[in-house]
């Protein structure tokens, strides 16, 4: 195996440790799965604990991050950008198709966030004040989450975070991943049912 072989393999396996579900199983003795929208990431967690909701979102950044920062320790003489990307790319799978539970994970926002924080700042950055401007004027939490996923490759073009193409179109398919997650969501956003952060209808969905 070689080493973007290798960062493949241990990048997945860090991004699949499936905080929010451990969490919940831990200190609420439930399965996250069998509530809400069903996911194991933060927003659905914290609809069982707000804490655990928290520590779900920096577990998942963390993994993500730690991902990354594992390749750069094992690997830091190659092409570091294009062998970070594959681990950024790897971690979200992990996150999105876990082996540990039957491959149902979760959405990759907050996993995309501690990987990409790490590979692109700059970019991760502006698609974090993407995120947050559109979740103060929409209230919807999926909808912040899909412009800054697709706004996140853009910037990285825009900015020159790469050294070479193959670096941006890892980062783009892994943001296509993370709108194709939230695609539930898209349709109830098109049939205006989707719930606003606060509202009654948040814990159903």
């Amino acid at each position: 195996m070689n080493e973007y072989q290798i960062t493949a393999a241990l990048s997945y396996l860090l991004g699949s440790i499936p905080f929010g579900y451990l969490l919940v199983r831990v200190f609420r003795g439930e399965d996250v799965r069998s509530t809400g929208s069903g996911n194991i990431g933060a927003t659905n967690v914290a609809r069982k604990s707000p804490a655990l909701g928290v520590l779900t979102l920096l577990f998942d950044a963390g993994k993500g991050c730690a991902a990354v920062l594992l390749a750069k320790y094992l690997y830091g003489s190659t092409n570091q950008k294009l062998l970070l990307s594959t681990a950024a790319l790897f971690a979200i799978v992990g996150h999105l198709f876990p082996v540990w539970l039957k491959f149902r994970g979760g959405k990759g926002v907050a996993t995309g966030l501690g990987s990409f924080l790490i590979v692109a700042p700059k970019s991760i950055l502006c698609a974090a004040a993407i995120f947050i401007v559109a979740l103060a004027v929409f209230r919807f939490v999926s909808l912040g989450s899909v412009l800054a996923a697709i706004s996140f490759p853009v910037f990285v073009w825009m900015l020159h975070e790469y050294s070479e193409p193959r670096t941006p179109a890892l980062l783009a398919l892994a943001s296509v991943l993370i709108v194709w997650k939230h695609r539930d969501n898209l349709r109830r956003l098109a049939t205006r049912t989707e719930p606003k952060i606060g509202s009654s209808r948040e814990a159903e969905t």
